[in-house]
């Protein structure tokens, strides 16, 4: 039978060292810790920081004997230091090493990093970037974190508050605290260095070793599935879902992030004001308009079965109108940049629906996608940025007005957010048939044509990669197609082109693929 290990008794604080670029707080918590009897040791700006609001506090150089030198590069690289941190207090000799050097042990260090990222993010030059390279810093963190149970260690200011109401209630620290910090420490300083290898090789578009360190923002409830777990995690800076605001509803499931997510990168890729509807990450609906609400309801026309239970984005702010026009539909997501008073009431009638607001409606210009696959991760550019609509190029006879390459257009972007093999059908600016996801490519049209109903007469069609063979042609043009545009590069592109110049409809080639797997 196993004998559970004995909890450890909280570890009383008796000296703590102070080291903090960022200074938010570092006052009150120096002062809350001397109230409670705690020598406090601070390093150059810190120290000055304190003793401006009258915190007693010690000198580093009091400790090593050494000045601060070098600008400040060797402030705590001292066996003084790191002998107090590293010392195991549960090994009688390394209490007995301490007390032969002389040296104090250290309960409690308290230090946050030079601030690399946004040295990087400001432009900064190379010299001042490398000045941000922490070295002090990590290595205290790193020596308390691998010290963990006699020594705590804080890197967030969010955490001062919860070091002191256990040093008030308990007269020390917990095991359990400790190690939770020490985790979070070990974190801080992962995603510090792979930053800081990330702008040594920012020329080198896959580097050596990906490094990953990122927050864990939520833990969801399931994932895709009841028996998958799944959590969120975020790229701090980077905008997108992970710095949206959620107003109402719900928490966010997995699958309702995923949809979110396509349904905004769709909603943001067209300059005009803009609905996507989404189902399943592929377009139920999508269509521009002068005015929001139209844009709503012909989106809405798309598909308004598969609407039933979709994501609604939308890339200007909403207005009322439009916010009792998505009510009427049931809805799981709406994400916009903005909404205004009256909107929002409309939209919190409905309990559950869940409200983003994006902190922009800004097109993303750079990125990667990751994919993990069975012993690995796929790493790709992400499939962004403008389209080059002035590089495609015409290769029928027939050659398309203003308004029909209009259409082209749009349905080449919806094109390029619907799985593959994607056939779009559009007409004015509107979405009227979709075939996502289907093992063939004349399949795809052959469904899309049929969603789009009646509709299909005078619609354009793309097509996310080239025509293999005649029949999605022929199958769109008898539908009544009217313009085709697709990557071409096919051994039979001339073959296809003939079937399009025999039906009289005009064929673009664009020479960029758009596969969604």
């Amino acid at each position: 039978m196993n004998t559970p290990m004995p909890t450890p008794a909280p570890t009383p604080v008796r000296r703590a060292l102070v080291s903090c670029y960022d200074k938010t707080g570092v006052a009150d918590l120096a002062g809350e810790l001397r109230a409670l009897g705690v020598t406090v040791v601070s390093t150059g700006s810190t120290a000055q920081t304190l003793r401006d609001a009258e915190v007693p506090v010690t000198g580093v150089a009091e400790v090593t004997g050494f000045p601060e030198c070098l600008d400040g590069r060797v402030k705590t690289l001292h066996p003084r230091v790191h002998a107090g941190i590293l010392a195991d207090r549960t090994d009688p000799a390394h209490v007995a090493e301490l007390d032969e050097l002389d040296v104090d042990p250290i309960d409690l260090v308290v230090v946050n990093l030079y601030p690399f990222h946004e040295t990087v993010a400001s432009g900064a030059s190379d010299p001042d970037v490398v000045e941000m390279i922490d070295i002090g810093g990590p290595t205290m963190v790193r020596a308390a974190a691998k010290n963990h149970g006699s020594v705590a260690v804080l890197v967030d200011p969010a955490d001062y508050e919860r070091v002191l109401v256990e040093l008030r209630e308990q007269g020390g620290l917990s095991f359990s605290l400790k190690r939770e910090l020490a985790a979070k420490a070990f974190q801080h300083t992962a995603a510090y260095d792979a930053e800081i290898a990330a702008w040594f090789q920012r020329d080198e578009p896959f580097p050596t070793q990906l490094g990953l360190s990122l927050p864990r923002r939520a833990t969801l409830r399931y994932g895709e599935n009841p028996h998958q777990g799944a959590a969120f995690y975020t790229h701090p800076g980077e905008g997108g879902l992970g710095a949206a605001e959620q107003l109402h509803g719900k928490e966010l499931s997995y699958n309702n992030l995923l949809d979110t997510d396509a349904a905004w990168g769709l909603a943001v890729d067209v300059d005009e004001p803009a609905v996507a509807i989404i189902k399943h990450t592929n377009p139920a609906g999508f269509a521009v308009a002068d005015e929001l609400p139209t844009a709503y309801a012909r989106a809405l026309e798309g598909d308004p079965v598969s609407a039933f239970g979709g994501i609604v984005a939308v890339n200007r702010p909403v207005d009322a109108e439009t916010a009792r026009r998505i009510v009427e539909v049931f809805t799981e997501v709406v994400v916009a940049p903005g909404y205004d008073d009256e909107a929002l009431e409309v939209l919190r009638t409905k309990a559950n629906l869940r409200i983003l607001r994006m902190p922009s409606a800004d097109r993303p210009r750079a990125g990667r996608d990751l994919r993990a696959v069975a012993g690995g991760l796929l790493v790709q550019d992400g499939d962004l940025g403008d389209e080059p609509f002035d590089e495609w190029s015409v290769v029928t006879e027939a050659q398309p007005d203003e308004a029909t390459l209009a259409d082209l257009r749009f349905a080449w972007i919806a094109c390029k957010h619907t799985k593959s093999n994607a056939i779009v059908l559009a007409k004015d600016l509107q979405v009227v048939g979709v075939g996502a996801g289907q093992m063939s490519r004349v399949d795809s049209v052959r469904l899309a044509v049929e969603r789009a109903g009646d509709r299909h007469t005078g619609s354009v069609l793309a097509s996310d990669a080239f025509f293999p063979f005649r029949d999605g042609p022929d199958a769109a043009a008898a539908a009544g197609v009217r313009a085709i545009v697709q990557p071409g590069g096919s051994v039979r592109d001339a073959e296809v082109i003939a079937a399009a110049d025999e039906h009289g409809i005009p064929m673009l080639f664009t020479g960029r693929r758009h596969f969604r797997h």
